[in-house]
């Protein structure tokens, strides 16, 4: 096994050991995330709480490892969307080309004149703070890499030999793109979008920090933090595992994402 697919194992089972956290630890525990227990408000670590509890006596380590679960599978919805919707778009504008062609390379590009988290927050704001506008909002700015992505591809693959053989044969534009431009595009997407898993985490937990994500009493990171910031100084734990959360995850499906890079690039012998 060559030294990339080693790593590449390596981070892909940490990744695995999350995804699993998050599908059946939550059915596991005795603790609802969702109960207040007004007496035991603000307690620190301690072996019946292991991170301590919340402003409203709930169990910190089950909201925590409850709300991997939500938002882990945010930012995949999230991911999968953009990564299916710009895609498609992509290939439709690069295949065709003239004014459709034309038309969406200038709507991306409207799109892309703006900072996407602001714009984000922006579209956010206007709809409604909840976990589908968040994911709305972050699909509505981030599909034009995807798009460009396989608009790039699909122009590239059109120039070949064979796809002009293929249209001297009489091979109908559907088949010709089911056949010969999807396949080539899925490899690049995929390794896009699992880079892309971490950087929509992060400004997931951010639209919900700010009010316009999860709302209360949603076990979701960024809110865990947006409510424990006014208790830092006498109550830390409360952003501290939050947070610590946020940043093991995200680096985890980071690394992998770079690893799953490296091993599929043709310039490398694996």
């Amino acid at each position: 096994m060559s030294k990339d697919a080693k790593i590449l194992c390596r981070y892909s089972i940490m990744a695995g050991i999350i995804f699993l956290v998050a599908l059946l630890v939550p059915f596991l525990l005795s603790e609802d995330p969702y109960a207040s227990v007004m007496q035991n408000a603000f307690l620190p670590p301690s072996a019946e709480h292991w991170f301590g509890t919340d402003k409203l006596g709930r169990d910190l380590f089950t909201r925590v490892i409850c709300g991997a679960r939500i938002s882990i599978f945010m930012a995949l919805t999230v991911v999968i969307l953009i990564a299916g919707v710009g895609s498609l778009i992509g290939v439709v504008s690069g295949y065709v080309g003239g004014k459709v062609d034309t038309v969406i390379m200038r709507l991306a590009d409207m799109f892309l004149a703006f900072p996407g988290i602001v714009l984000a927050i922006a579209i956010a704001g206007m709809m409604g703070g909840s976990i589908v506008n968040a994911i709305l909002a972050l699909v509505a700015v981030g599909w034009t890499k995807y798009a460009r992505l396989a608009r790039s591809v699909a122009l590239k693959i059109r120039q070949q030999d064979y796809i002009s053989a293929a249209i001297t044969s009489g091979t109908r534009p559907r088949d010709m793109l089911i056949r010969h431009v999807v396949p080539n595009i899925i490899p690049i997407v995929l390794v896009t979008a699992a880079m892309d898993i971490g950087a929509m985490m992060m400004e997931l937990a951010g639209l919900s920090f700010l009010g316009f994500g999860a709302q209360p009493p949603t076990p979701e990171w960024g809110l865990m933090l947006n409510e424990g910031r006014q208790s830092l100084q006498t109550a830390p734990w409360l952003m501290m595992f939050p947070g610590a959360a946020i940043v093991i995850v995200v680096a985890v499906f980071n690394l992998w994402g770079d690893a799953l890079r490296d091993y599929l690039d043709p310039r490398k012998a694996n």
